[in-house]
């Protein structure tokens, strides 16, 4: 009887270290955490002229390392576009809002090479709001890095995928502002 009530003891705190979470190893692994990038601008034009080039979801000729786009779907819900980079890289993505009245784009990216853009499971809205006959632009993006495990190479870590959106997003929307105001 003794020996019965001595393993109930020893099953009694083993189950207690696991509940506590001294002998669960998930609990000391980590892997990447969800990353968010938002930036603005405004823009001297007004937020119907933004839109005009930022809500074609097939064209991003506005974009400094975009060569060209093909698409299907315009700008429906699930179309699709392939981005072809002056690098040479190639994006998929697939609209995932568009709503012209109230001028928000939502998109995903459906298949990148992690080395041509160091991301996984990257979603961006762009959206124009007017104010006073300008235009306050936001592009914000969440996204894990491109490396999805632990200890990730320098060029897919969280640092490199948080440099290379925030990049972007500035580059374009510097770019969409000079486009808009004629420049």
């Amino acid at each position: 009887m003794s020996f019965v009530i001595a393993r109930r003891a020893i099953v009694a705190a083993a189950l207690s270290l696991v509940s506590a979470g001294f002998l669960s190893a998930p609990a000391f692994a980590h892997g990447p955490s969800r990353q968010k990038v938002v930036e603005k601008i405004e823009i001297d034009a007004p937020a119907d002229k933004v839109w005009a080039i930022v809500g074609n979801f097939q064209d991003l000729s506005w974009l400094p390392p975009v060569a060209k786009t093909e698409g299907t779907g315009g700008n429906a819900v699930d179309a699709k576009r392939k981005i072809t980079l002056k690098s040479g890289g190639v994006i998929d993505e697939s609209v995932t809002k568009y709503e012209a009245d109230s001028k928000t784009l939502g998109y995903k990216i459906d298949n990148v090479d992690p080395k041509v853009f160091p991301v996984n499971n990257y979603a961006a809205t762009i959206s124009i709001k007017e104010e006073g006959g300008k235009s306050v632009v936001e592009w914000k993006g969440a996204f894990y890095r491109g490396f999805m495990n632990n200890d990730p190479p320098p060029d897919q870590s969280d640092e490199a995928a948080l440099k290379a959106v925030t990049d972007l997003y500035k580059a374009g929307l510097a770019s969409l502002k000079a486009k808009a105001e004629g420049k």
